[in-house]
């Protein structure tokens, strides 16, 4: 009785180091994941980075630099994109020390806190894309209205017909539409783009859970 006594409890010794094991693997392949995931976000954010710089500059011919003159946004959008592009340098940034966190992190509670503070800096990050559109577009489409000739005539020509005030309500819709289309898109785009990659994390974040709890 004695000897079988032994013979379980050597064996739940066995099992538990089995289960220690075992947990340990669940963790290295959930450690090297989320990595590669959160060094995707900083490829992809970077490469974005890229592609809206590089059409900018292939955009940003004299007719560009004219238009804005007229519209009295000669100064005030190359400012706006000056910010813009450090702001994003910045996000990029934090990506990155996100990357070397994940990276040297040695625990599970670590790699969870990692991984909710990617996903954060990713929604923020998102955000802000998704507002700065809208801003560009408003303040283009407000400028365009006062200072844009073509638009004026327009304007002198539709009021014969149509009230002013229904005439404004008119393109003020016209222009919300369109505004709250590319907006659209764009949110389309990044949550074709990061969606998939925060589902992974989110997925790796609940699979750390079960093995902490």
């Amino acid at each position: 009785m004695d000897e079988l006594e032994l013979l379980k409890k050597d064996w739940k010794k066995q099992e538990g180091s089995f289960q220690q094991i075992s947990e340990k693997e669940i963790y290295g392949m959930l450690h090297k994941g989320s990595s590669s995931i959160v060094k995707w976000i900083v490829i992809i954010s970077i490469l974005e980075l890229v592609l809206w710089a590089s059409i900018s500059f292939f955009t940003a011919d004299e007719e560009y630099f004219k238009t804005l003159k007229m519209y009295h946004l000669d100064t005030v959008m190359p400012t706006i994109s000056v910010i813009n592009y450090g702001v994003i340098l910045f996000f990029i940034y934090l990506f990155f020390k996100n990357y070397r966190t994940i990276n040297t992190t040695d625990t599970i509670k670590q790699l969870m806190q990692s991984i909710l503070k990617t996903r954060k800096t990713v929604k923020y990050y998102v955000w802000y894309n998704l507002a700065m559109t809208a801003f560009s577009f408003v303040l283009v489409f407000i400028f365009q209205f006062m200072y844009d000739p073509n638009i004026r005539k327009m304007v002198e020509k539709m009021s014969q017909n149509v009230d002013p005030n229904t005439f404004y309500c008119i393109m003020f819709v016209v222009y919300a539409v369109i505004i709250a289309i590319f907006v659209g898109l764009i949110w389309l785009f990044y949550r074709l783009l990061y969606g998939i990659l925060m589902r992974r994390l989110e997925k790796n974040y609940n699979e750390l859970k079960k093995i902490d709890y």
